[in-house]
């Protein structure tokens, strides 16, 4: 029966002409971040161009103003006008009626490789398991267009197909998903119980928290970055930005095993990938079979030694080139590009936590105080994994490694509360 439900999404994912309907103008950024929501969530759709023929009929009939794109169509045929990634979840109904001061034995912050293992594992041992996360399953794994070096998986997978099979065992073990769902506090001042606000006002509690909420990739200072931010940069990949760069030149920044993946996926759609790295190759950051990968590729071009300065366009908005600067020379140049991707540096997310939560010094969790639960933090029955986690190691396979160990310390942290 699962097998016949995931054969039947797929169908509908395919099809395209099912489910709910995006109206807006292609390359604006709310449009993006919405087809990017509901893709990401592998929530059948379809997009309408409110500037082609169809579009402008629709938009007569509806009766819209340019403000109120995008417009989003849901099945039951609500219309929201130019919705929040929260409203939006809450309209197509996938965001949960959580009741407040709801208790779980485990509440897990982030939904990527490292939360959903937890969630697998802890769901699956009889626990009562939450999962929150502000944008969609997967993380940063889930944007990846194909993952080659993950155990099991010789021919390769993409990593919205990896981590939707998590999901969908986590489901099926009765854990509960709330996406999108913003998490604002942890507030772990009355133990044993922990308590989490989100970003409606509703609190719930946890008698164990874990954090999985991972690494966002670092902002640069870059001159005009805020102007195409949303349109022109981006900070992921998926098929709906290298449909936006096809034919075109791009420049991606980043010497790690995500911007490897990214710069051969988009080579697929774009004219040229300059590919843009500040050290002097690939090697020390990135797996040697992307190195090879991007090597092979006769239309990415590797610029090593090199920062990005500035970026320049238009006044109507349209990104036309990127300034750049050797770091050795002190050399600069513009190379004309209509899309750049961001890839590197990561900083923590960690704004949420309870100042009782240790950070080191760059704001990553700190595990170990107690010698046999090394992944607890500062705070007992709080615990951090995957990228987040000062000191971890940063690939797929770690993150699910540690979310599979967190399990069989929670339970050994309840253990001592039932004492």
């Amino acid at each position: 029966m699962m097998r016949a439900f995931i054969l039947r999404r797929v169908a509908l994912l395919e099809g395209g002409s099912v489910g709910s309907v995006i109206l807006g103008e292609a390359g604006s950024s709310d449009t993006i971040r919405l087809r990017g929501l509901l893709s990401r969530n592998s929530y059948p759709h379809s997009f309408i161009d409110a500037e082609g023929p169809e579009g402008k009929g629709l938009v007569g009939r509806l009766g819209v103003q340019a403000d109120d794109l995008p417009i989003l169509i849901c099945p039951n045929g609500t219309l929201l006008r130019r919705p929040s990634d929260a409203g939006a979840g809450v309209g197509l109904g996938i965001v949960p009626d959580l009741q407040p001061r709801s208790e779980y034995d485990v509440i897990v912050v982030g939904a990527g490789p490292a939360g959903l293992a937890t969630a697998v594992y802890a769901a699956s041992e009889g626990l009562s398991v939450l999962i929150l996360d502000r944008q969609s399953f997967g993380g940063q794994a889930g944007a990846s267009s194909r993952i080659e070096n993950y155990l099991g998986f010789p021919t390769g997978i993409s990593g919205q197909a990896l981590t939707a099979r998590a999901f969908i065992q986590a489901e099926k073990f009765g854990a509960q998903f709330a996406v999108p769902v913003s998490v604002v506090e942890l507030d772990c001042s009355r133990p044993p119980m922990h308590r989490v606000e989100l970003d409606n006002g509703i609190s719930v509690y946890g008698r164990t928290v874990v954090i999985a909420s991972g690494a966002r990739y670092r902002r640069p200072e870059i001159e005009n970055l805020d102007r195409f931010e949303g349109t022109s940069v981006s900070y992921w990949a998926t098929p709906i930005e290298a449909n936006l760069c096809e034919g075109r030149d791009i420049v991606l920044v980043g010497g790690g095993n995500s911007a490897g993946q990214a710069a051969v996926f988009l080579a697929r759609y774009a004219r040229r990938v300059h590919l843009v790295v500040r050290s002097s190759g690939l090697d020390a950051s990135m797996s040697r079979y992307l190195i090879d990968r991007i090597a092979a590729t006769p239309n990415i071009e590797l610029r090593v030694h090199t920062a990005v300065m500035g970026l320049s366009g238009t006044a109507d908005g349209t990104f036309e080139s990127v300034g750049m600067t050797c770091r050795k020379s002190g050399d600069t140049w513009k190379v004309d590009a209509q899309h750049m991707f961001l890839f590197f540096g990561a900083d923590p997310n960690t704004q949420w936590l309870d100042r009782r939560i240790a950070l080191d010094n760059k704001g990553f969790v700190t595990t170990g105080y107690a010698s046999q639960l090394p992944l607890e933090t500062s705070s007992p029955g709080v615990f951090a994994i995957g990228d987040v986690r000062s000191g971890s190691v940063k690939r797929l396979a770690a993150g699910v490694g540690e979310g599979a160990a967190a399990v069989a310390q929670i339970h050994s942290y309840l253990t001592t509360l039932n004492a």
